[in-house]
């Protein structure tokens, strides 16, 4: 323990008050030796850099516990599926600085739900760098991560419905289980529609909102 809060610059006695928090893992036992590892010194590390980014020791722990019980990488991808997307790998203070105060536990639990993070040892995987990207960017425009991973929910169902709809129009006239024109025809098609549906939707002015206080039209008495 001495030799481990050494590399890791901080007192033996903080070492101690987290791993009786629970905050680093048991150490390996060999009669009355403990050893500790770099998967120690790595989640040390971690913590000093999340307490630097304002977190605290309590949120650190439940953060832990969330992904301790969240899904590795493998699962979430699968071993050898293809996919156009690039992974993202990351520590906890990374993630910590794409989403500025919005890496709450019950935000974190809700990504490693839909898939959107898993992990691979101490390290956070993000399964998409242009999602991480865009959900990064909307956070830094004001919408709250939660607004953002809700929406996130829903826009996946329907691109499940839409994924649907091209396989089965495309598959019922091809002999290839997996036509080479899907994935181009596809985008292209929706990129279109929600391009139009846009400007239908950006045309029409907002709904008018009644007085403060005062009545909805037609309320009251009968004419």
């Amino acid at each position: 323990m001495a030799e481990l809060a050494e590399k890791a610059g901080i007192p033996v006695r903080t070492v101690r008050f987290y791993r009786e928090r629970g905050l680093i893992s048991p150490p390996r036992r060999e009669g009355r030796i403990a050893w500790y590892d770099d998967r120690h010194l790595a989640r040390l590390r971690t913590i000093t850099g999340l307490l630097e980014r304002g977190h605290t020791l309590t949120g650190i722990a439940d953060l832990a516990r969330t992904f301790e019980s969240g899904r590795d990488v493998a699962e979430v991808l699968g071993l050898g599926e293809p996919t156009e997307e690039t992974p993202v790998h990351l520590t906890p203070e990374q993630l910590a600085d794409y989403f500025e105060g919005e890496t709450t536990t019950e935000n974190l639990a809700t990504a490693l739900e839909l898939g959107y993070l898993a992990t691979d040892g101490e390290e956070i995987v993000h399964i998409s760098r242009r999602l991480l990207d865009v959900s990064s960017e909307l956070v830094r425009e004001g919408v709250p991560l939660a607004t953002v991973l809700a929406a996130g929910r829903r826009v996946r169902a329907h691109a499940d419905a839409l994924a649907e709809l091209f396989v089965h129009v495309l598959r019922d006239h091809s002999d290839d289980p997996e036509p080479p024109q899907l994935r181009p025809l596809a985008r292209a098609v929706v990129d279109a529609e929600l391009s139009m549906a846009l400007d239908r939707r950006l045309r029409q002015p907002p709904p008018a909102e009644p007085p403060a206080g005062g009545a909805a039209e037609g309320a009251g008495e009968p004419g």
